[in-house]
């Protein structure tokens, strides 16, 4: 049944709240999803910088690779590890070739995002667990998603946990479950696409990510998938300026929204939004089916 919250922050000075927000979002939601756990973070622009999030189920392998992707790239590259996390940053214009380095010399790491701010940490365990390890209450920015499972298309492991990227600084998480994965893998194989799951999540991240990438815009995307994504689902999907909201038809899946003149916010049950400040004078509403909203800078 899994749980979704998400939180776009509109009043700066809210900013550094926002991990702490989060957190307590997403912990109101464990019981709708108690196997595993993520979250995305969109923090502060650094000019000029791309930042890459990689996994590995043994840290050690993140012992030197600051400096051994440093030479390999010819510039300088830092490393900030978080658990079983690492959050390389780099000129911008080497992102690509260390994507390339990673894939070639570190096939046991596993990118988890890339972009110029978005930042994924995900994890098989109870959801607040999940939170404390990589410290999300502590954590700054405008934007952020996360994602509470209860398998139920695939096994629970750290790559089955939601968000899926698959483009810059764009994240998906889903709630609900697509009858026709299936079939739009194997045409978005077909396209060059590649997969690391079975989770059909990740089929819908690449579908809309192949959209954008034909020249539709997310909302565009949004759309396209109504008449190209069959089953019931909830999708909240994160961008380098914003959050987007999109459920089926029939949306038989729980959805809540509210917003203020600080921020938006998602969540599958109101719950989830009941501890944000000034929630009491908040527009609450309940978003409509087949229906694309929509928040960016």
């Amino acid at each position: 049944m899994c749980g979704i919250v998400g939180l776009y922050i509109k009043d700066k000075t809210l900013e550094p709240q926002l991990g702490k927000l989060l957190s307590g979002m997403l912990s109101t939601m464990c019981d709708r999803g108690p196997d595993s756990a993520g979250f995305a973070v969109y923090g502060p622009n650094e000019a000029g910088l791309a930042k890459i999030t990689v996994q590995s189920p043994d840290p050690v392998q993140f012992k030197g690779l600051d400096a051994a992707l440093s030479v390999a790239l010819g510039t300088k590259v830092n490393a900030t590890i978080k658990d079983k996390h690492a959050v390389l940053r780099l000129d911008g214009t080497f992102a690509g070739k260390a994507r390339e380095v990673l894939r070639e010399r570190y096939p046991d790491l596993r990118v988890m995002a890339a972009g110029e701010r978005i930042e994924i940490y995900k994890e098989v365990g109870y959801p607040t667990d999940v939170a404390e390890r990589f410290e999300l209450s502590k954590m700054i920015g405008t934007h952020g998603i996360g994602h509470t499972r209860m398998a139920t298309e695939s096994a629970v492991t750290t790559m089955g946990a939601h968000p899926f990227s698959t483009g810059a600084d764009q994240c998906l998480v889903h709630n609900g479950s697509l009858s026709n994965h299936n079939n739009l893998r194997r045409e978005l194989k077909r396209e060059g696409r590649v997969f690391e799951t079975e989770n059909d999540s990740e089929v819908a991240a690449a579908y809309l990510t192949a959209q954008m990438d034909k020249g539709l815009s997310l909302g565009g995307a949004l759309e396209k998938s109504l008449d190209d994504l069959d089953g019931f689902y909830t999708f909240v999907v994160g961008t380098r300026d914003g959050f987007g909201v999109l459920r089926d038809p029939i949306a038989c899946k729980p959805a809540v929204l509210a917003e203020t003149d600080r921020y938006v916010a998602f969540g599958s049950e109101y719950r989830a939004l009941a501890g944000l400040p000034g929630i009491d004078t908040a527009k609450v509403w309940e978003p409509e089916p087949a229906t694309v909203y929509f928040w960016g800078r």
